[in-house]
């Protein structure tokens, strides 16, 4: 004999539960129309300002940014998204509006910034301000991506060229060699050697800076007052890099000739500087977290 239980009126089956789809084809007309509208512009990037040694850094501060957002597609879209209309259309619009501002009258730098309010625009009306709270970080790295402006660079790249010669004549007349100095020029036995503006400092802070920031991002350090300290310890790091730079290249030049500091020692030079950068920084990184790292375990004891 067998018996049945019927359900009990008050209850209702279980319902299968599915992960909400995002509709992914808004995304994709965005990235195509966002790609159609700056791939021209990357080209000119490419043809004019990244193939140059001070702003080299610029495909590797975009593929950053693109790796960056796509790191955070999970945070993103997930939970409900709360749209922005009316902000996200004014940032599209004035975006866009700096895109043919700096396109028809080939000002690079107008175009180039342009992508991160057309960006922001986008996040606002796919997924709102907590899109863009949640991307903050990759929409600002961009800004290192754009070329300074040439009057701010001529206005610092004289000063600055004037101190590394300085710094690099004073050191090298205290070790003991014979070298003098008449404005940037440097003189060294019988060889003479400007300091080019490309050995200013000013576009390697911009790139080292940008590389901090980077690896801070990367550490997920908690500490607002860690990230602060390191980001401004990046100038005199800098600096300092900048200056051993053009000592290598003077010794270079003293010891085995004007040829060889031209040649290829200028390109190892360059290697030289960011060595010594990503060595002091990650030194004064560590020296910070002897600090810092006690006191998140005092807090969490």
């Amino acid at each position: 004999m067998s018996s049945s239980v019927s359900p009990s009126p008050t209850s209702s089956p279980a319902l299968p539960t599915h992960p909400v789809e995002y509709p992914w084809w808004p995304l994709g007309v965005l990235a195509a129309g966002f790609l159609l509208l700056y791939l021209p512009t990357y080209v000119t990037l490419a043809e004019v300002i990244w193939s140059t040694d001070e702003q080299g850094h610029g495909p590797m501060i975009l593929g950053a940014s693109a790796w960056l957002l796509w790191s955070l597609r999970e945070r993103l879209f997930s939970g409900p998204a709360r749209p922005a209309p009316g902000a996200g259309l004014f940032f599209l619009v004035v975006g866009v509006l700096l895109y043919i501002v700096g396109r028809s009258q080939q000002i690079i730098e107008i175009e180039g910034f342009s992508q991160i309010p057309v960006l922001m625009g986008c996040l606002l009306l796919v997924r709102g301000w907590s899109g863009v709270r949640i991307a903050w970080f990759p929409l600002f790295f961009l800004l290192f991506m754009v070329p300074l402006p040439g009057a701010l660079v001529q206005a610092m790249t004289l000063p600055l060229k004037a101190i590394v010669s300085y710094v690099a004549e004073n050191l090298l007349y205290w070790a003991g060699y014979p070298i003098g100095r008449t404005g940037v020029m440097l003189t060294i036995g019988q060889y003479q050697l400007l300091v080019a503006d490309a050995c200013s400092g000013l576009n390697s802070l911009f790139t080292l800076e940008a590389l901090g920031l980077l690896y801070m991002n990367i550490m997920n350090y908690k500490s607002k007052a860690r990230n602060v300290v390191l980001a401004v310890m990046i100038i005199p790091i800098s600096f300092v890099s900048n200056v051993t730079r053009v000592i290598t290249l003077v010794l270079i030049t003293y010891y085995f000739g004007d040829e060889v500091g031209q040649g290829f020692a200028h390109n190892f030079a360059g290697m030289v500087l960011f060595s010594v950068a990503l060595i002091l920084t990650y030194g004064f990184d560590r020296l910070l977290a002897a600090r810092f790292d006690k006191e998140t375990r005092d807090v969490n004891a």
